[in-house]
């Protein structure tokens, strides 16, 4: 028998509800993502392995640093060919600072300080630290390092080649502006998706909206980089270069949630929230130094856009320009990684709706 007229009434009341449930509970399911992340990434950071540089041929300070890796696993010594070496792992952010024996007669560096220890003794051992990579890493590394050369009855004097801006004591700024630019263009591919279709019904109208992302990137990355500087005056330099590096975030995130959207259609949108706003600050390395959160976390920020975007405009604004070609190269892998599947969904799904056309 078939349906009666009362059943086929009932039918789009039932599949409402249902498509209701299922949205929520998807909405659900990114929620807890985003609360167990952040919780879980974020409730009692426990530091591991931060880095120090230090040369193999300075036998003080190895020997200071093997001591300390004995008792802690909290610092993890990396050792270099010469000073040379070491000073350019930290100009390139492959370590916190670099702990090196002092020149004859222990005079503080300039800027530096002494935490403590015998200067009587005439043994001085000098900590550089580029405190603008993360404040949480060489606030550890100072506490570390000054117990144990107080211990050991040496000076250790303490000097910063990288410091933040005196309107960003906590270096947060870059996590903080990355975090917006990113939202920035998750939003904006959205509302394109939501005004015209998840999917553009041809190429050519695919193109206008990568131009219209591409265009509103731009706008937003000036934007960015001016209450950075002129507004609030974290940063009074390099505006082109933080505007750019701006651009360049916001891009990638808006392509590749236009790209997911294009194919998923509203699960995409799901499942972008749930890679860029739920999972993406807290494993972006911005908020606190990636040594410090869980060891199955500690990487990721080298291939998210949040950790990369954070990544690449610290190096504009604090290490002149130095490390940034991993960030920039990730950030335009994903831009690529959107233009692709932006318009190779447009063009499967316009084969599609052809096809679908002849056949009916």
């Amino acid at each position: 028998m078939g349906a009666t007229a009362a059943d086929r009434t009932d039918e789009k009341p039932k599949t409402r509800v249902l498509s209701t449930v299922g949205m929520l509970l998807g909405v659900l399911a990114v929620g807890t993502a985003f609360l167990a992340a952040h919780v879980g990434a974020l409730h009692q950071p426990t530091p591991k392995d931060v880095p120090v540089g230090v040369a193999r041929t300075d036998q003080r300070a190895v020997a200071l640093l093997d001591a300390v890796r004995a008792e802690t696993d909290k610092i993890q010594p990396i050792r270099y060919a010469d000073p040379d070496a070491a000073d350019e792992a930290l100009a390139e952010r492959a370590v916190y600072a670099i702990l090196a024996s002092a020149p004859a007669g222990g005079s503080n560096p300039p800027g530096g300080s002494s935490p403590g220890g015998d200067s009587e003794s005439g043994a001085a051992l000098t900590l550089t630290v580029a405190s603008a990579s993360a404040p949480t890493a060489t606030d550890l590394i100072q506490q570390v390092l000054a117990g144990a050369a107080k211990r050991a009855g040496v000076t250790l004097d303490v000097t910063d080649a990288a410091p933040t801006s005196a309107a960003d004591p906590r270096g947060l700024v870059p996590f903080y502006l990355t975090s917006g630019l990113v939202f920035g263009g998750y939003l904006a591919a959205t509302m394109l998706s939501q005004a015209g279709g998840t999917a553009a019904p041809n190429p050519r109208a695919s193109g206008i909206r990568i131009a219209a992302l591409g265009g509103y990137s731009a706008l937003l990355g000036v934007i960015g980089a001016v209450i950075a500087g002129p507004v609030v005056h974290v940063w009074d330099h390099d505006l082109v270069a933080v505007a750019a590096a701006g651009a360049l975030v916001t891009l990638a995130a808006a392509l590749l949630a236009a790209a997911v959207q294009s194919w998923l259609g509203p699960l995409g949108t799901g499942l972008v929230i749930l890679l860029l706003v739920a999972l993406g600050p807290p494993t972006s390395g911005g908020a606190t130094a990636p040594e410090f959160l869980p060891s199955a976390l500690r990487g990721v920020h080298r291939w998210n856009i949040p950790g990369l975007g954070t990544d690449l405009i610290r190096s504009v604004a604090y290490f002149d320009h130095r490390a940034f070609l991993r960030p920039l190269t990730g950030l335009v892998g994903w831009v690529a990684f959107g233009l692709a599947g932006t318009f190779t969904a447009t063009i499967v799904k316009n084969r599609r709706r052809a096809r679908e056309r002849r056949s009916g």
